[in-house]
């Protein structure tokens, strides 16, 4: 990672995750992390910028991961760290890096006590130990294994529940920018009838962004307008111009209260 990531409160401070799962990708499972981190992230100063869904293949993980830290201030992979066959995302991590993997102790122990009869801790159980080296484990407050820290790399596992708890674990280890205010403005009339005169705001404010997403409610067109930025004043300039652009239009623009 840059060491000047979050050197300065206008600094952007980027973010990518990478889903890595073949179940992902057959449509078998549904992803809930993207949403949880995009918006976790958000509240401490960094933006998701891209996010990746690859599959259970070491050459494409390592190729993939390789291209992203280099490119991000912070790397996030969820899936692949478990006791199955499939489970290579730590192998694939180390190879990345260069080092070697192996029983960890710290993660041992941890797992040790967690499965306190012996019988439990099987063989399967005690690859999620392996550990890529040199790096540090991120806490796993609802079922123990740990994922782990390489650099700007953090590993999660793939459960909705467990990706929560351990980005929880380990985010004061964060260091953000601004957050990223959001407010919505929803009208009445159709996108295309408004495009003009949102491109028009848009040129205007070019430190905001301005994103149109249209729908029907209650079998009319409307269009939800989302005005993203970092300085609550600009925010808030680019909405005063867009209700008094969209008033024009009778458009019956209504900003959306944040719940």
């Amino acid at each position: 990672m840059n060491d000047s990531a979050a050197t300065g409160p206008e600094k952007t401070v980027t973010a990518c995750l990478v889903i890595i799962g073949n179940e992902i990708l057959s449509g078998r499972t549904r992803d809930a992390n993207l949403p949880f981190l995009a918006i976790e992230l958000n509240k401490i100063g960094v933006r998701l910028m891209e996010c990746r869904v690859i599959p259970d293949v070491e050459d494409v993980i390592v190729d993939t991961i390789n291209a992203v830290r280099r490119r991000f201030d912070y790397v996030f992979t969820t899936g692949g760290i478990g006791p199955t066959h499939d489970d290579i995302t730590a192998d694939a991590i180390a190879k990345a890096f260069g080092v070697g993997i192996s029983e960890n102790a710290e993660a041992v122990d941890r797992l040790t006590r967690y499965y306190a009869d012996p019988a439990l801790f099987t063989a399967p159980r005690r690859r999620m130990a392996r550990i890529p080296h040199g790096a540090s484990l991120v806490d796993n407050p609802v079922s123990v294994a740990p994922g782990f820290r390489m650099e700007n790399v953090f590993t999660f596992a793939g459960v909705p529940m467990i990706v929560e708890g351990m980005f929880h674990a380990m985010k004061h280890v964060l260091v953000g920018g601004r957050p990223l205010i959001s407010r919505t403005i929803r009208c009445s009339q159709p996108e295309g009838f408004i495009a003009e005169k949102l491109g028009a705001v848009q040129d205007h404010h070019p430190d905001t962004e301005i994103g149109s997403y249209p729908a029907f409610r209650q079998g009319k067109p409307s269009v939800s307008l989302i005005v993203r930025g970092t300085d609550p004043a600009k925010v808030q300039a680019a909405i005063d111009d867009l209700l008094a652009a969209l008033t024009t239009l009778d458009a019956e623009p209504e900003e959306i209260p944040v719940t």
